[in-house]
């Protein structure tokens, strides 16, 4: 495949990812080519793990964060805690990774050269055994009716998994260690407003039937699924943002996939683009009167 520039060899097109769904590899390129202009600025200045399932989303998978010794020479990287990480910058480097079988890509909450001050705030909102997706939905509208009375602006999207993530951007104005206080004061805020839908519980056998708050994943060095990434599940969903008034109609992860998503982009757009502009975006919340409640 020629793709800006780079001639790449593409192995194996006809080996099928999703045997049930009949995705190819090679449909699953051609679908990464269709997504690139939604994930590429989401991803281009971060620091990338890919998890790689080289037989097919049911076969074994392994997480990469070093780039492979025999990767072609014009991939960028950046070296952070003894990993040289890809930085996902192009659609040839979107192909390599797709040849290569990575079926998702994770991010970290910072840009690599601002490694103290996450981007946005990230409430990971994570069902326990027994809980359906409704459960999840009802619990984010609660938090996005709170965040709204309090005049946050808030966007989110589905872990492309059984989760849901809500994203404030604050446009890298709080370093990680007021980021987490704030995360915090919400999370028991939340929890102690709602106990009957949200806790706080680590311990997966103490939440019972309630939603788990993932304050913590939120920390430098920690990574979050990308907006509009694939996922390995039997549905080959994929990470979408959602408008609010989406998930009160009551759509599901599986409703959004690589098989439909080229289509919803076209139609929806970008949902996430406020998120990708950094300081300068209008959409950045100022959470000091928080701060100052804490």
């Amino acid at each position: 495949m020629e793709v800006d520039g780079k001639t790449l060899t593409i192995t194996n097109p006809e080996k099928l990812l999703w045997p049930d769904l009949g995705i190819r590899k090679l449909d699953y390129l051609k679908i990464l080519l269709e997504l690139a202009p939604y994930l590429l600025p989401h991803v281009k200045d971060r620091l990338l793990t890919t998890i790689r399932y080289p037989d097919g989303f049911q076969g074994k998978s392994f997480f990469q964060k070093n780039i492979p010794d025999y990767a072609p020479g014009w991939i960028p990287t950046i070296e952070w805690r003894d990993n040289q990480y890809i930085i996902l910058a192009s659609e040839a480097i979107l192909i390599w990774l797709g040849n290569q079988a990575c079926l998702e890509f994770h991010i970290p909450f910072n840009p690599y050269d601002r490694d103290q001050y996450p981007s946005a705030l990230v409430f990971d909102l994570d069902p326990s055994e027994g809980q359906t997706f409704e459960d999840v939905t009802e619990a984010a509208l609660l938090i996005f009716e709170e965040l709204q009375a309090l005049q946050i602006t808030s966007y989110i999207k589905t872990s492309g998994a059984s989760g849901l993530q809500i994203h404030i951007p604050t446009g890298g104005k709080y370093d990680y260690d007021t980021a987490r206080k704030i995360n915090e004061f919400f999370a028991v805020y939340f929890s102690q407003k709602y106990p009957r839908q949200i806790t706080l519980e680590r311990s997966v056998a103490k939440r019972g039937h309630k939603l788990y708050f993932d304050y913590l994943q939120m920390w430098q060095g920690k990574t979050i699924i990308s907006p509009y990434s694939p996922r390995a599940t039997a549905y080959a969903s994929v990470a979408a943002p959602l408008e609010w008034g989406e998930l009160r109609h009551g759509v599901k992860p599986q409703d959004l996939n690589l098989l439909n998503i080229s289509s919803r982009l076209k139609d929806k757009g970008d949902l996430f683009a406020p998120l990708k502009n950094g300081q300068n975006s209008r959409s950045c919340q100022d959470l000091d009167f928080i701060l100052e409640k804490i």
